[in-house]
């Protein structure tokens, strides 16, 4: 078989940084979620650019698969290795290759965390701001165009990298933009890939934009009656122009489970999570204005914390919202879904997925980053019963075609994967066709990540 003879080709340079284990193959092959397990014939751990375009040009030439692995905990079945192949593992480039303190710019490669990249920066005063949740890794989340709690103030990640590494299917090495804050030079290959999953290229480095640390942090909580309500308050903070760094709902039931999961001793109602990132000042007087608005729409239980271990508290709790979602049914997995709306539809979006979920057989915790009409549900299914699957997926398909009927997108920051790939031609139309002309201009024997994204692959 070709993929047995690019295997047989890699070993003569890797050595043991390649792996036909069994645990090895299922640790890479396992989802985070309800997709089967799909594990590759081989798993590769690259330490250089030169290794992976090497890798490349050998599964290239042997028509081999390949797929790029950063932390695993993409949603949407990203790195499952559906047709074989080889995994590339990125635990091995993790490094910060430089900091340019004057430029407010890094250079990183792909499997440093976000995480691990913020303990780096400490000492320098800054930070890199997206936070997607999970500690996922700079090139996984740049694979997936990811955003997070982070974004209703400083972006996504889109606007948070100003240039790529990637080495092409044939093992080309491209690079695409600079350190520089604009540009007008042609094509803008660094939004090509950003989102690509990928299907274009794998990226090897990254030059990511930083932000100063804040002077002072406040943040907050508060409960409300009802949902509309939460999502109406937002609104008019937005709308007010008051500078939220994160804004976060989390309905009755995510609640119950982060109580009981956490600790914590929340009230069962929607809540939101908030944060203000500013001076001393600034942050406060922020704060006071956004608890004197959300008060007008029925807020109650407002909780403002500045000390670092109570505003720790609370974002650790709603960080581990997933896991205590899932803990709310023993023996439960989940189907994770995630769609965008204009923040004007936001509350009609969420109020009636409340009410398809609380119409179902199955649990289904929803929360999200409101403050950019992005939200999620948690849909607990259990394994050993068929039917909640189908239900989970019905629940899913429901959101996605009441997302686009109010003028949004499936997903608003999980991606693609397998999951959404059948939602592509109602969202995009012949874009989508477009995607796959790309698709194969790039990749024409489709060994990258294959089966995923694009038409036809």
């Amino acid at each position: 078989m070709t993929i047995d003879t690019a295997i047989a080709e890699l070993v003569s340079f890797l050595g043991d940084r390649l792996s036909r284990s069994k645990p090895d193959l299922d640790a890479h092959g396992a989802s985070e979620t309800h997709f089967a397990p799909a594990p590759p014939d081989a798993v590769a751990w690259p330490e250089t650019v030169e290794d992976v375009s090497q890798i490349l040009q050998l599964c290239h030439a042997h028509g081999c698969p390949v797929i790029a692995f950063g932390a695993g905990t993409a949603l949407e079945g990203h790195t499952s290795a559906i047709r074989g192949g080889v995994t590339l593992d990125f635990a091995r480039m993790d490094q910060v290759l430089s900091i340019h303190q004057g430029d407010m710019a890094a250079v990183v490669q792909p499997g440093i965390t976000r995480e691990a990249l913020n303990r780096e920066l400490r000492a320098t005063g800054l930070f890199f701001p997206v936070d997607p949740g999970a500690n996922a890794s700079l090139g996984g989340m740049a694979a997936t165009r990811a955003s997070g709690t982070t974004s209703v103030r400083y972006g996504t990640i889109r606007e948070n990298i100003l240039a790529l590494e990637v080495v092409l299917a044939d093992g080309r090495v491209i690079r695409t933009g600079s350190r520089a804050r604009k540009s007008a030079a042609g094509y803008d290959l660094t939004a090509l890939f950003l989102g690509s999953e990928g299907t274009l290229g794998i990226i090897t480095e990254l030059t990511v934009k930083l932000q100063g640390q804040p002077e002072a942090i406040t943040a907050g909580v508060c409960a409300f009656d009802a949902i509309d309500a939460a999502v109406d308050a937002v609104v008019a903070v937005i709308q007010m122009g008051i500078p939220m760094a994160r804004i976060e709902f989390v309905d009755a039931e995510a609640v119950r489970a982060v109580n009981a999961y956490s600790g914590t001793e929340l009230p069962e109602r929607p809540h939101l999570f908030v944060e203000f990132h500013g001076t001393e000042t600034g942050a406060a007087e922020d704060a006071n204005r956004f608890a004197e608005v959300v008060a007008d729409f029925g807020a109650s239980d407002v909780r403002l914390a500045t000390k670092t271990e109570d505003r720790s508290a609370l974002w650790t709790a709603r960080h581990h919202a997933y896991w205590a979602c899932l803990a709310l049914r023993q023996g439960a997995t989940a189907v994770v879904t995630d769609v965008c709306v204009p923040i004007s539809r936001l509350a009609e979006a969420v109020e009636e997925t409340r009410a398809d979920i609380a119409a179902s057989p199955i649990p289904g915790p929803i929360l999200g980053h409101v403050g950019d009409g992005n939200f999620h549900a948690i849909l607990l299914v259990d394994p050993q019963t068929p039917n909640d699957l189908v239900e989970a997926k019905r629940l899913a398909g429901r959101m996605a075609d009441r997302a686009l009927r109010l003028g949004g997108t499936v997903t608003g920051e999980h991606g693609i994967g397998m999951g959404k790939l059948g939602y592509m031609q109602a969202e995009h139309g012949e874009g989508w066709a477009v995607m796959g002309e790309i698709k194969r201009a790039l990749d024409p024997d489709s060994i990258l990540n294959p089966g995923k994204l694009v038409p036809g692959d």
